[in-house]
């Protein structure tokens, strides 16, 4: 409900007739200040942005508020009755359970390959730094932030530099015994280790077939080490390392087929500086292509029927290491003897209570 009141809020929408939750006003902070301290921006900031650039062109054939409000909302998979807008699919549990686990293991695969392509990608790391467990939960995301917010760089570039002080630069440049970093040392060296094995591969590759398979060997083989191959995660992470490496391979065979149509039968000869260190210098260039068409074709999909289950996820039903993102990026300033409960609680008991309501219609509607 939320979500709906946001959407139209936010694209100055009609909401005479709709509820306003409880505390409507701190979530819309949170999510806020989740946007700003994640660097990111939603596609209705882009949207309007768009609209100012553009509104004094004559052709503006911009989309309307209406259109990308069932965008978001996933209106083009739904029912015809408007209220199903926001209910799920099927009432049956293990149905629901399923997808949300297929949808953890594609969003993790595809937030590596996010940080591969793009370090500065807080909100990447973010979904991967725990996945698999390395220890690093809340505690040492946010003893990461802080510092990389006091040093000015990304979350990653904070990571890289502290581990790579911690191997490289000798008793003189170790970081003080009070560095809050000085306990998450094996995760984060584990993770950082992690992906300079598939910046390795990157760059050592010239093929982006074979570098695009390798990339997703290696994380699937993190993701499921030690797990039961019975496993519904592990299951999924399989499936979707296949389904992508298998869209790889159509997307180098859609360029290629692009480029053999517009190359005459006679092509003039390369200039030679084309051949200057053409295997050191452009090696990696074409797998980063590749992955970065792959990555704007999954951001361009319509989102879940729900996109705040994509920031807010009930932990019960995911995967044991995977953290609501949004709260992640808040450290809320604990207050003793205080009345008020944390933010989290009160969505979550607000929650249970329309499930609750939700549960005794439907017995009602049955008898």
């Amino acid at each position: 409900m939320t979500w709906k009141f946001l959407l139209h809020e936010k694209l100055n929408l009609p909401i005479e007739d709709m509820e306003v939750v409880d505390h409507y006003e701190d979530i819309k902070k949170t999510y806020d200040d989740f946007l700003t301290n994640s660097n990111m921006v939603d596609l209705i900031d882009i949207y309007k942005k768009c609209r100012i650039l553009t509104s004094n062109c004559e052709n503006n054939d911009m989309i309307s508020p209406i259109q990308l409000l069932d965008f978001l909302c996933g209106k083009e998979h739904a029912g015809d009755d408007e209220n199903d807008l926001y209910m799920p699919m099927s009432p049956v549990k293990h149905n629901q359970d399923h997808e949300k686990v297929q949808l953890l293991a594609k969003k993790v695969i595809f937030s590596y390959l996010s940080l591969l392509v793009n370090s500065k990608n807080d909100l990447a790391l973010a979904h991967i730094l725990n996945i698999p467990d390395r220890g690093l939960g809340r505690e040492a995301f946010t003893d990461l932030k802080h510092a990389a917010q006091e040093k000015q760089m990304s979350i990653y570039l904070m990571a890289t530099s502290f581990i790579r002080t911690l191997e490289l630069g000798g008793k003189g440049y170790a970081p003080s015994p009070s560095d809050p970093l000085r306990k998450h040392v094996k995760g984060l060296s584990n993770f950082i280790h992690l992906i300079d094995k598939l910046n390795e591969i990157l760059g050592e590759i010239p093929s982006p077939s074979i570098a695009g398979s390798r990339i997703l060997s290696v994380i699937k083989m993190q993701l499921t080490k030690g797990q039961n191959s019975r496993d519904p995660f592990y299951k999924a992470v399989e499936e979707a390392a296949q389904a992508l490496d298998l869209r790889i391979k159509n997307i180098i065979n859609s360029q290629q087929e692009a480029v053999a149509v517009s190359t005459p039968d006679i092509s003039p000869a390369r200039p030679k500086s084309h051949a200057i260190n053409h295997d050191t210098s452009y090696c990696g260039r074409d797998t980063v292509k590749t992955l970065l068409v792959l990555l704007d074709e999954e951001a361009a999909r319509a989102p879940t029927r729900n996109k705040a289950e994509l920031l807010y996820g009930d932990e019960s039903t995911i995967h044991c290491n995977a953290t609501s993102i949004l709260t992640l990026f808040t450290s809320p300033t604990q207050v003793n003897n205080s009345s008020v409960k944390p933010l989290r609680e009160r969505i979550y008991k607000s929650m249970q209570e329309k499930k609750n309501k939700l549960f005794i219609f439907h017995l009602v509607k049955g008898k």
